[in-house]
């Protein structure tokens, strides 16, 4: 008779140190999750209270056709960082954020970081295998799977944003931005401005947009245009005025109630 010890069953890991498992199909909703968790976290820990965001093209380079808007850029987003650094330090310092890649998001980041600031990077993983730049901030350099998750974040800590000249990318981001303007998503109004006025105004005719009825002529003022780094910046520190004189704490577990910020709703001219 055997009394020797039953062998036992092999140990299966973990389900959330189960790889297999989380890279399936049917974990597909915890990934997502963890998009918004994780960067949660780190934006609560690094204490990040909100963003002026760049978007634009990854192709511009500094000395191809188009290379003043990635001087631009990069002069915007030192001017920037460098006013918001002199603010009184009672008042949140909001962080140039840009999709973390090159071309205008390398100048963006690269600007910010010559005065000195922080500087955020939400970087999405590409079959090209888009790499991020190197002047993001080691603590806040994100990557993403997920387009939607990551367009969460750059809409969520928006206090600003500034759009160059781009593809398909920022034109998506642009639209995804005026929608939520639009139909007042956002947590609070922002300033959007569309930098490179010829550019934009070849490329998209708002106009007609209006005059075949598919937006209002009130539309138009959600956003506004800029052509040189020194215009943009007023326009940039007119749109944040608004969360400076409310204190506003950029993110928080909690939102806060509508009442407080009920005023930053209202489109201009209202």
């Amino acid at each position: 008779m055997n009394h020797g010890k039953r062998p036992g069953l092999a140990r299966h890991p973990l389900a959330y140190k189960n790889e297999k498992f989380l890279d399936s199909d049917d974990a597909r909703a915890l990934r997502i999750l963890a998009e918004y968790l994780e960067p949660q976290h780190r934006f609560e820990e690094q204490q990040v209270p909100g963003t002026v965001v760049f978007f634009g093209s990854a192709r511009l380079k500094p000395d191809g056709p188009l290379g003043r808007y990635y001087t631009d850029a990069r002069e915007l987003a030192r001017l920037f960082t460098a006013w918001s650094n002199g603010l009184p330090p009672a008042q949140p310092r909001f962080l140039v954020c840009s999709g973390g890649g090159h071309g205008i998001m390398e100048a963006a980041n690269r600007g910010a970081a010559e005065a000195g600031g922080r500087t955020i990077g939400l970087n999405i993983s590409l079959p090209e295998e888009q790499q991020a730049n190197g002047h993001i901030t080691p603590e806040l350099s994100f990557e993403f799977h997920y387009f939607f998750m990551r367009k969460l974040w750059f809409a969520h800590l928006a206090r600003a944003v500034v759009i160059f000249p781009g593809g398909f990318g920022t034109l998506d981001e642009m639209s995804e931005i005026l929608t939520l303007s639009q139909t007042r998503k956002l947590e609070g109004k922002i300033s959007v401005i569309l930098y490179g006025e010829a550019y934009w105004r070849e490329v998209l005719n708002f106009d007609a947009l209006v005059k075949h009825g598919m937006i209002g002529a009130e539309d138009l003022q959600l956003f506004s245009f800029a052509s040189t780094p020194e215009n943009a910046l007023e326009q940039l520190k007119r749109g944040v005025q608004a969360w400076l004189v409310a204190g506003a704490e950029g993110y928080t577990k909690t939102r806060p109630s509508p009442r407080d910020f009920s005023y930053l709703y209202q489109r201009t001219g209202d």
